[in-house]
């Protein structure tokens, strides 16, 4: 009796055990991820509060809540809950509400909402019936907000039963996710608490954002563009008006280039901002610097030319003395800072991780947001140079993954370039003849980086090693490595792509003859391109690319950077069938494809997927064509993204895992 109860708790001990063993990554666990965002400290210094969204599988969407995290890290809480969504939390300077947004109770858009820091309910502050409010900002004595509002469609009016014809006359008359583009604008307003008094701060026919109060309350910086004609430059400047109605704004900066993020030093002095490195009306390879003036505009400078890397999200330490600010650099992103004494540039924090936005604590401390390969995006403090995790949402559901595990390497192009790669291998110990899937960014001004990468961890904990390539056109490398690709796509970043590859078959990681590509967006034009150049790749997925770049012109968002790079159609001809070639060198193409896009995508739109695969049809290659109903540039419910992930694996399984 006692050996059969022996063996019966073995038993148990053992089910128990294999239950919780980690496994792979699958396409479900997408509904498991968490989304951090937008973390904001109290006045206090004891509480960070908040967006956090999670998928509602009910609804088959997203919905952000608020929470509030301890600085010592000790307690979690959730503010709001139910089915309408909470986000943007901010603090009233006087530390007495948390305001946010949310659509509950209306049937306007988003009001502004504030909860009292000493309990009870959240209750609905504005009530904006004409526009789209989309952001918004206290004043620093904590009596009035700037409001941001959108022009209402239908001039406010209720929408017709018939809808009427869509008139267009803008030269930028489109826009992914907007979808066509009327003369509605974005302008700023004042909002007072006490009588909740609307009133307009600007008007007219263009539009202004990223407003922030000065120190003392008495005005507002903004940014917008007054050229002649916005639609055919990205020439945004900063302005500055007087927080009263009728008040006349003054234009801070005349770059001809694009001046944004403007913030005031806490003593109201100084205004750090960025911009772009061109002074062109046309800044596709452009990396922003981080810029100093005089609160009145005067004594511009420029303060990280020297580093070229792209920098960002300009944040002031609480004494005024530093300037911390986001670089990417070489697959990381890290915190660095510009002191004003000194003039010089150091590292705050620096590793093999990606920090996505930080926010000051005091005068050297820090709250910032940092993924690693291995963690989605969490809150960290930094004191001292030193990390501390504050939250811990992914934990639960990661103890029940095992993920690939995650390299660097790099790679020597055939004409000596030098290409800096990120690889995901099932199993670290298990690295030889592995089928290898070629997994492209998009952009192409953008570069994978030692962040969790959801998609390459999918593929990989389906039995692939995966890898991302900062091709040339990528950022983090400097000006002159994005630039390189302008006017001439297609050519040097392939020969990066299959760089890479031949480095991986060389160590004897990758098997040649189970190699697939694919990507979405720049990714998937990349996976059009690589095709229809070598036939080694044995199954590719292309997501939202295209092929037929000449029939791109005027049906997609980016007739700016086509006249800036290419010219028009009817004068460079040549230009435009040249970087057509994987449309008009389709008979060159046998890599059986998958073609996916979303149906309303304006940034890439399905006609380019719908080419390809009916090119591949045609000469009856093997392809596939997905197109996920209503869904834009990025795919964006829950299921679908699921359904995505499920189709990627059943299409490279099929040729690469016979």
């Amino acid at each position: 009796m006692i050996s059969r109860l022996l063996l019966l708790s073995s038993l148990t001990i053992l089910a128990n055990s294999a239950f919780s063993q980690p496994k792979p990554l699958k396409p479900a666990d997408v509904y498991r991820i968490s989304t951090l965002a937008d973390q904001q400290v109290a006045p206090d210094g004891k509480w960070i509060a908040y967006s956090l969204s999670d998928v509602d599988t009910a609804r088959n969407r997203r919905v952000s809540h608020l929470w509030m995290q301890s600085w010592d890290g000790q307690q979690s809480i959730q503010l709001t809950h139910g089915d309408e969504a909470a986000s943007a939390p901010r603090w009233s300077p006087d530390g007495k509400y948390l305001a946010f947004l949310s659509a509950r109770e209306s049937k306007n858009g988003s009001q502004v909402w504030l909860m009292d820091r000493r309990g009870g309910e959240g209750k609905k502050l504005t009530n904006i019936t004409k526009g789209n409010l989309n952001s918004y900002a206290w004043s620093p004595d904590s009596k009035r907000l700037v409001l941001a509002i959108e022009d209402p469609e239908f001039k406010g009016k209720e929408a017709p039963k018939t809808p009427e014809p869509i008139y267009i006359d803008r030269f930028h008359f489109k826009q992914d996710i907007l979808g066509y583009l009327d003369h509605n604008h974005t302008h700023l307003y004042l909002f007072t608490i006490a009588t909740l008094k609307l009133d307009t701060l600007t008007r007219g026919d263009r539009d202004e954002g990223s407003p922030e109060w000065s120190p003392d309350g008495r005005k507002i910086v903004f940014v917008s563009n007054r050229t002649t004609d916005p639609d055919r430059n990205h020439n945004d400047d900063i302005f500055v008006i007087d927080a009263k109605p009728n008040a006349a704004m003054k234009q801070l900066t005349t770059w001809t280039g694009s001046d944004d993020q403007p913030h005031w030093s806490p003593d109201g002095k100084h205004i750090a901002y960025s911009r772009s490195t061109s002074n062109a009306s046309y800044s596709m390879y452009d990396q922003d610097i981080l810029c100093l003036m005089d609160a009145d505009g005067k004594n511009n400078q420029l303060l990280t030319q020297q580093l070229d890397r792209p920098v960002g999200r300009a944040v002031w330490s609480k004494d005024g003395q530093n300037i911390a600010f986001q670089v990417q650099d070489d697959r990381m992103s890290y915190l660095a800072q510009y002191n004003l004494v000194s003039k010089q540039i150091t590292s705050l924090s620096k590793g093999k991780y990606s920090i996505n936005g930080a926010v000051p604590y005091d005068d050297d401390s820090y709250v910032l947001r940092l993924s690693t390969p291995y963690l989605p995006t969490e809150l960290f403090a930094l004191e001292n140079g030193k990390l501390r995790q504050l939250t811990y949402h992914q934990k639960n559901w990661l103890s029940t993954v095992k993920l690939a595990h995650v390299e660097g390497f790099q790679s020597i192009s055939k004409d000596g370039a030098q290409v800096s790669s990120i690889l995901y291998l099932p199993d670290s110990t298990k690295r030889k003849n592995l089928p290898l899937i070629l997994f492209i960014h998009g952009g192409p001004t953008a570069q994978d980086e030692y962040s969790f990468d959801l998609s390459r961890q999918m593929l990989a904990g389906a039995g692939y090693a995966v890898v991302g390539v900062n091709y040339r056109g990528s950022t983090g490398r400097g000006l002159e490595y994005s630039k390189t690709i302008s006017a001439d796509w297609g050519n040097k970043e392939v020969l990066d792509l299959l760089g890479t590859v031949d480095e991986l078959v060389k160590q004897k990681i990758a098997d040649p003859n189970r190699l697939g590509i694919g990507g979405w967006s720049y990714g998937g034009i990349l996976t059009d391109y690589t095709i229809a150049t070598t036939t080694r790749f044995k199954a590719a997925s292309s997501g939202a690319g295209s092929g037929l770049q000449l029939t791109m012109y005027g049906t997609d968002q980016y007739v700016l950077q086509y006249e800036n790079e290419l010219g028009v159609p009817w004068k460079n001809l040549d230009k435009y069938v040249k970087l057509s070639y994987p449309f008009f060198h389709s008979d060159r193409i046998k890599t059986p494809t998958q073609f996916m896009v979303g149906q309303r995508d304006f940034n890439v739109p399905v006609a380019g997927s719908e080419q390809m695969y009916q090119a591949l049809k045609s000469q009856n290659v093997p392809a596939e064509l997905i197109v996920y109903p209503n869904q834009f540039h990025g795919i964006s419910v829950p299921s679908y993204q699921v359904d995505r992930f499920e189709r990627y694996i059943k299409w490279f399984d099929k040729y690469l895992k016979k």
